[in-house]
């Protein structure tokens, strides 16, 4: 009989230890879930406050690495042709003078002249031939790339290298590495320079297609 009583002490002290376990781990989760949410609001309240210039937030920025910048919109936000250009605004006035504009559809590439309107210091990079400037220059260089431009310039890249080693007779047991594909897409003029930074706009946090080629070292946000 004190077996079974001491049996049952146990068994009420495990259901008593786990029932506070679990009241723990709620009680911590509301209060983790009401912090969070606090955050989020702060932070959205402080967005608005910074958009209309309340805030100061960006005024220390230090953007003297940041010499190209990727821009990775998804195809149905790149429709929203006046957010773009306010957001290319808001980078000019940072001193960000090198910027590429990618989506999948080439959406941003159709609605170029839209945007060259109501930007006036803008230029396409092929008004301004600056596919590498060690220099800032006074106007902001645009690129437009879309998924098309990627496949056709691999495409361009597998012919010139094909050829050549047709012309040379050397077609068996070609080994084809990273610095031929390089040195084939800087020929046929598709090897621009590799963005620093490339910001991703959309609800997949990955690079939508971008040319791989051109952000071996790019840090991706």
């Amino acid at each position: 009989f004190s077996i079974l009583i001491h049996s049952f002490w146990v068994l009420w002290l495990v259901q008593i230890f786990n029932l506070g376990l679990q009241l723990l781990w709620y009680f911590l989760h509301i209060i983790l879930s009401l912090w969070y949410s606090i955050l989020a609001v702060a932070n959205f309240i402080e967005s608005y406050l910074i958009s209309y210039g309340v805030f100061n937030k960006y005024k220390s920025l230090h953007l003297e690495n940041l010499r190209y910048l990727a821009i990775v919109i998804e195809s149905e936000d790149a429709h929203q042709t006046s957010k773009v250009v306010q957001l290319l605004q808001w980078l000019d006035s940072f001193g960000v003078k090198n910027v590429y504009l990618y989506d999948m559809n080439g959406v941003l590439k159709k609605s170029k002249e839209a945007i060259f309107q109501k930007l006036k210091n803008a230029k396409s990079i092929e008004e301004t031939n600056e596919v590498v400037t060690k220099h800032v220059p006074d106007h902001m260089t645009l690129e437009f790339v879309s998924y098309v431009d990627g496949k056709e310039a691999v495409a361009k890249a597998a012919n010139l290298i094909f050829r050549e080693n047709l012309n040379r007779h050397n077609l068996g047991g070609v080994e084809f590495s990273e610095t031929h594909l390089n040195e084939a897409l800087q020929i046929v003029g598709c090897k621009g320079p590799e963005p620093d930074l490339l910001l991703v706009y959309g609800p997949v946090r990955c690079h939508l297609g971008f040319p791989a080629w051109r952000m071996r070292y790019t840090e991706i946000v």
